[in-house]
């Protein structure tokens, strides 16, 4: 427990030295509770934190760099994972997501993704553009397009709207969930006049410190 409240205070440090003006991330500001908590998919004691984001949102792609080295720093502590955020059931963009994840390698191409559309300036409307993306990535391209179209695949897309739905509150990309219960963004971590990149260090502190919040009940 000692070294619990060591982490979330050294969290709430760096919270500080991203330019808050709070000592410790404030619930209802920085962060807030999910009404209904979500039933969590991390294995042991390690604390879930989901990414909702969409391919095509320019916040997302400024904040990938980051939260992907973010994300190899606490491997120990978190279970990471993100939802895509699906215009509908046949949103390629979505549905590529959920196909790489369900091959056990969504971030493979995610990179790839991002920089054909931000980069690159690719709309990726269809499957087959995007397709061509994942499968320059290394991607198998049969293995690829045989989970793509799995009925695994199409029962997720169909069940994505309540899926998301269970995030009550989660309305915009990029937000971060802690454990179920906890949410923040760079737009709520950050502070007006404040440049992007402030944000994200802003939000990956309070992250760090939900982090270790929810870890002190696991124990």
């Amino acid at each position: 427990m000692r070294l619990l409240r060591l982490l979330i205070a050294s969290a709430a440090l760096m919270f500080t030295a991203a330019g808050a003006s709070a000592a410790e991330p404030k619930e209802g500001v920085d962060w807030k509770s999910l009404d209904t908590p979500v039933r969590t998919e991390a294995p042991g004691k390690k604390v879930e934190v989901v990414e909702f984001f969409m391919y095509t949102c320019p916040h997302c792609f400024a904040l990938e760099p980051r939260i992907s080295a973010w994300v190899k720093q606490n491997a120990d502590k978190i279970h990471f994972r993100r939802i895509h955020f699906a215009r509908s059931e046949k949103d390629p963009l979505a549905r590529a997501h959920v196909t790489l994840e369900s091959m056990g390698m969504p971030e493979v191409a995610s990179q790839k993704i991002f920089n054909a559309i931000h980069v690159e300036h690719k709309r990726l409307m269809r499957e087959e553009d995007v397709t061509a993306v994942v499968v320059s990535a290394g991607v198998d391209r049969a293995k690829y397009e045989s989970v793509y179209k799995s009925f695994g695949v199409e029962s997720k897309m169909k069940r994505m709207a309540n899926i998301i739905g269970q995030y009550k509150g989660v309305d915009s990309a990029p937000t971060l969930v802690i454990d179920g219960r906890y949410i923040t963004s760079p737009s709520m971590a950050g502070r007006p006049g404040q440049p992007e990149m402030q944000s994200h260090v802003a939000a990956l502190a309070v992250a760090d410190y939900l982090v270790a919040k929810a870890a002190a009940t696991k124990k």
